[in-house]
């Protein structure tokens, strides 16, 4: 049994901290902490989509698509997700498979601004 002082931190509070560091433009620490989660949650989709952002705002995008592929595949219906996959799979090449997820992106979510110049500028 952990004490106050020594409670073990839960995939919770670790999201929640690793969330905080990237909305502060910390993606590194908030990698670090997310990954944590992971390890405790490996099926949440909301843990996986949020070490995808921070790897990829760290500069490392084939783990971050990794991570959005994961996320995706949890919850296919999560258009952030997917336009997230769309960014990682073109800085990394995957032009093809970028299209398609920029257009799922759109097709759940029309009305967002970014999903839709990602597609023109896959299409393009």
């Amino acid at each position: 049994m952990y004490s106050s002082d020594q409670r073990a931190e839960t995939a919770y509070d670790l999201f929640e901290r690793g969330r905080r560091f990237l909305a502060h433009g910390h993606p590194h620490q908030a990698a670090m902490l997310l990954g944590r989660a992971k390890l405790l949650e490996p099926e949440k989709a909301s843990i996986r989509e949020a070490l995808g952002r921070a790897l990829y705002m760290a500069g490392r995008p084939r783990r971050a698509r990794r991570e959005f592929t994961k996320a995706v595949a949890l919850n296919p219906s999560d258009d952030y997700a997917h336009f997230a996959l769309a960014l990682a799979c073109e800085r990394t090449g995957q032009r093809d498979r970028a299209r398609g997820h920029a257009r799922l992106a759109v097709a759940l979510h029309p009305d967002v601004f970014e999903y839709q110049a990602a597609l023109e500028r896959l299409t393009a």
